[in-house]
């Protein structure tokens, strides 16, 4: 039975006879599982009396003899639920193009590592059963933002896991001012500085010795790439503070990247913004699939042996 949950709460659980009618399928056409769990996902909503969706880059991977709609947004628009099948990637791309519309994503793995695709691809039917049934909560994951200049024009970026700003072609550390609501904390020497929300902690921020961060915990974490003094440590910030982001160094080529997949240069005049945004992620959680169930699965933590 779904229990209550508080306004301000970060898990919103279903209600338990909740279903899904109208349901958009999108897929990575370069993940090579994609294609058979597509038509095994659409064969068997298909067979359950649900109306199936897509748009034009997955129409393409399979003949699934559904509407095909404009683009991930439009998709996205006119569903109750979006399954994705991919990796993680493909989860970042979809949230992107689809900018930040409230409809819940599930994510199905096709990829490897998977911290955001819940269900393996091997346990689709059973997955999609208990979706069906109302087996399911949805946790609204925090997008963050980042304003300020590149190469001295305006820009403005969003991304689920993090923002990187990091060398570029050089070789040569940057100098990063980072400043916290207004006060300086320090200057790094480092190759960059990744800014990562919750659900980010287990990405770029995980494998540069940053710390894990459970998905419902409102907080930032900051952690240097390979800085030159061994005392910077990951910074654990609330997620209502304003990070402030200046390139000091002059010589070396800079830049920023949102979530890995979109990218923008940084001159020494330029500056980043990091904050909270507005808008939220979705994403659909079966029962029993847990945070630290992925955790210990993913980075095969099997406790003591003796």
């Amino acid at each position: 039975m779904a229990q209550p949950v508080t306004k301000n709460s970060s898990y919103c659980l279903s209600e338990a006879n909740s279903t899904f009618q109208r349901i958009g399928l999108i897929a990575n056409a370069s993940k090579t599982e994609s294609t058979s769990l597509l038509k095994e996902a659409a064969t068997f909503l298909a067979s359950r009396g649900k109306l199936i969706f897509t748009e034009p880059e997955t129409g393409q991977l399979s003949d699934l003899h559904c509407p095909i709609l404009s683009s991930p947004l439009e998709l996205a628009r006119n569903v109750d639920i979006l399954l994705v099948f991919g990796g993680d990637g493909t989860i970042l791309r979809v949230v992107r193009e689809t900018e930040g519309v409230n409809t819940p994503v599930l994510g199905i793995n096709a990829g490897r590592l998977g911290f955001l695709t819940a269900i393996p691809g091997n346990h689709l039917a059973e997955a999609l059963e208990r979706l069906l049934k109302g087996e399911y909560s949805i946790e609204h994951r925090p997008l963050i933002e980042a304003i300020g200049t590149s190469m001295g024009q305006p820009m403005q970026l969003q991304a689920m896991n993090d923002f990187v700003i990091s060398r570029g072609a050089s070789q040569r550390m940057i100098e990063l001012e980072l400043s916290v609501n207004g006060e300086l904390v320090t200057v790094y020497r480092c190759d960059g500085l990744i800014v990562s929300s919750p659900t980010g902690s287990t990405a770029y921020s995980l494998s540069a010795g940053g710390a894990i961060i459970a998905p419902n915990a409102e907080v930032f974490c900051i952690t240097p790439i390979c800085p030159h003094t061994l005392s910077n440590r990951s910074l654990v910030l609330n997620l209502d503070a304003t990070i402030q982001v200046h390139v000091v160094d002059e010589k070396t080529d800079t830049t920023v990247a949102a979530d890995g997949q979109v990218q923008l240069n940084l001159s020494s005049e330029d500056y980043v913004i990091v904050r909270k945004s507005s808008r939220s992620v979705h994403l659909v959680q079966l029962h029993g699939n847990t945070f630290f169930q992925t955790v210990r699965k993913k980075l095969n933590w099997s406790g003591s042996t003796v």
